[in-house]
């Protein structure tokens, strides 16, 4: 049994956030009803076609889901909708700043007419505040969250290579959505949930952001090595593997200089004992370390990391992930329906039941005949929306 079966949830969504959070929603068993612009539907469902001419990202964040295309600048478009929210739990949506309110979907207005219903509001930067009304897309965020002032190497930024983002607002979103499922158990009233991008961001900031606290140097951009431990980053073997390894306290610093260094005196040296003296002296240490690798293989120096042992990792590429073999040893792929045919999905983190569920990315309005049906909305309406272009 699924713990949110039963459930309904209505999403207003496009892009990543508000589909990411609903998706999490739906693969508990929550039902999610997608609303839609009619013809093209979400706009993420054409951001490219690399996944048998679907978009990766919709892919990414829609299996589960049902597809109901309306047009609410319709005042019959929005009658369905308010008819599926008068039963819904849940009311997301993620459109442009303040758009939902100017219709009419505001949470006060929703809540008055249905007390136990759940809004959850995801925007960029929150309700109120002089950036309430600012566009907000994943990079842009990254920047106001000071995400780029830490990401990258020396004086050259970037930002994070997926859309932390979006993801950090989505999956607040879905906690807060759990949380306020709990609240409404026991005091039968729904919340408004509003959750902002960039303090969900900000919120993942907080080592950089206490390092620097009170105007300290803040941490340097270090590429893929960590910005203030040491070492703890890539490495090059001598057939050009890279290794990445982490060294987090001084008893793995030691067996470290002795096992894999073969170098124990280093253990003690002034300039190495203790995090801050081997961050302070990173470079001098750094080549130490680097010669040690270069006179290895890849496959020799992790065998050696591992003896000592000391945490270390694989720098795997996209494929490599596709095969990798702790995924594969765990069965954490199943198998999704779509409109193109199966393709491979990774059942959700934490769910402990055995058959994860795994219903169908959905096409544009592919459930939109049946939901008007269960609306009871007579044929021949149904028929003039869909004529009308309404749905």
């Amino acid at each position: 049994m699924q713990p949110l079966r039963g459930l309904t949830v209505v999403s207003l969504e496009q892009a990543i956030a508000g589909p990411y959070a609903s998706r999490q929603l739906a693969d508990l068993g929550a039902r999610v009803i997608k609303v839609e612009r009619p013809g093209a539907g979400d706009f993420a469902r054409h951001y490219d076609t690399r996944v048998k001419g679907l978009s990766s990202h919709f892919v990414w964040v829609n299996r589960n889901k049902e597809s109901l295309t309306l047009d609410i600048k319709d005042p019959r478009g929005m009658a369905v909708l308010r008819r599926l929210l008068a039963s819904a739990d849940v009311f997301l949506q993620n459109l442009a700043p303040g758009a939902a309110a100017r219709m009419g979907l505001g949470a006060g207005e929703l809540q008055e007419a249905h007390p136990r219903l759940i809004v959850c509001d995801i925007s960029g930067y929150g309700q109120g505040g002089p950036y309430e009304s600012m566009k907000a897309y994943d990079a842009l965020v990254q920047s106001e969250a000071g995400l780029l002032s830490v990401t990258g190497s020396g004086d050259e930024m970037a930002k994070v290579g997926i859309a932390v983002s979006d993801i950090a607002a989505g999956m607040y979103a879905y906690s807060s959505i759990l949380a306020a499922l709990l609240a409404r158990s026991t005091t039968g009233k729904g919340s408004h949930v509003d959750v902002s991008m960039l303090e969900a961001t900000v919120e993942w900031m907080g080592f950089p952001l206490y390092y620097a606290y009170d105007g300290a140097e803040p941490p340097p951009r270090a590429g893929a090595a960590h910005a203030t431990i040491y070492p703890y980053g890539p490495f090059t073997a001598g057939d050009g593997k890279v290794v990445m390894m982490s060294i987090q306290n001084e008893r793995e610093w030691g067996a470290f200089c002795d096992r894999f260094l073969g170098r124990p005196e280093l253990a003690d040296h002034p300039d190495y004992a203790g995090n801050a003296n081997r961050n302070a002296h990173r470079e001098a240490l750094g080549r130490i370390i680097a010669e040690r690798f270069a006179a290895l293989t890849g496959d020799e120096a992790a065998a050696l990391l591992e003896a000592v042992p000391v945490a270390y990792a694989h720098v795997n590429t996209l494929a490599d992930v596709w095969n990798h073999p702790q995924l594969a040893a765990r069965g954490r792929w199943h198998e999704v329906g779509s409109p193109s045919g199966p393709l491979p999905a990774l059942a959700p983190p934490g769910l402990v039941d055995p058959s994860p569920r795994m219903d169908p990315i959905p096409d544009v309005g592919e459930h939109t005949a049946k939901i008007l049906a269960e609306l009871g909305v007579p044929e021949e309406e149904a028929d003039a929306l869909r004529r009308d272009g309404v749905v």
